[in-house]
């Protein structure tokens, strides 16, 4: 059976759960798919961390992977713009495919980076940057082709959500809601990106440039996050008979395409 190697740059709760959805789900990939996939190599900060995968599987030198002959697919779990948007970078140019769930990094200079998988004949996949669960990336590009599409409306970050749905059932601060989420693994650690509406604009970006066939830049972008509603703004909702929730919006006209993000 054919096999195919994978090289895993970042291998935190996402690349720690990709570790394990292959491992789990291996005899099924390999009936569907006619071959098996191969953890070869994960790039770390931290060697002496336990990690799901063995030690000889680890290493701190992105190069190893990058110039891994038996390593055809790269999976980029790092987040963040640097490294991350040079080592796709130097994949790309090595051969490689990639695969990526990096919103931001999509969203800033995801026109940057298809145009060289273009030039080097390789493939970049970046379903997971946006509700890969569903998923929504695919349906636009391909089912929705024959389709003009004018408007974009959602809820497309959990954490939010989350916290908001919390805040007006409960009546929670946004601090205790929070917490409460971080505790629960809905939230991470930092969650500026999510609070501060950052996290659900990249989305919309990506989304919006696909839906309208433009290139939506983040910079004209509004971004307004939930860091200023309180538990009274959810009562007077709720007396008003609606409810509040962090929405993406994005609108495609004849005066222009509109894309915000706000509660």
């Amino acid at each position: 059976m054919k096999q195919i190697g994978i090289g895993i740059l970042g291998l935190g709760t996402v690349g720690t759960g990709l570790c394990k959805l292959i491992a789990e789900n291996q005899e099924l990939i390999e009936k569907r798919l006619g071959l098996s996939l191969d953890l070869k190599l994960a790039l770390v900060r931290d060697l002496k961390r336990k990690r799901i995968l063995p030690q000889g599987r680890l290493t701190t030198d992105p190069k190893r992977i990058l110039q891994d002959p038996e390593i055809q697919i790269i999976v980029e779990v790092m987040g963040g713009m640097q490294p991350a948007k040079d080592l796709i970078i130097q994949a790309l140019k090595a051969g490689k495919t990639v695969v990526t769930a990096n919103k931001e990094l999509i969203a800033r200079s995801g026109h940057e980076l298809l145009t060289l998988a273009t030039e080097t004949g390789q493939d970049l996949y970046f379903e997971a940057s946006v509700a890969g669960g569903i998923p929504i990336i695919r349906t636009l590009k391909e089912s929705l082709t024959a389709n003009k599409i004018s408007g974009l409306y959602g809820i497309i970050n959990g954490t939010t959500n989350y916290i908001l749905s919390k805040m007006s059932q409960q009546g929670s601060t946004l601090e205790a809601a929070l917490a409460k989420a971080q505790e629960q693994g809905y939230a991470e650690a930092d969650p500026a990106s999510d609070i501060e509406g950052w996290d659900a604009a990249y989305k919309l970006a990506i989304l919006a440039s696909i839906a309208f066939g433009s290139r939506v830049e983040m910079e004209r972008v509004h971004v307004e996050g939930i860091g200023k509603i309180q538990p009274v703004d959810l009562k007077y909702c709720q007396d008003l008979g609606y409810t509040l929730k962090l929405l993406a919006i994005g609108k495609n006209s004849p005066a222009g395409i509109e894309v915000r993000v706000h509660p």
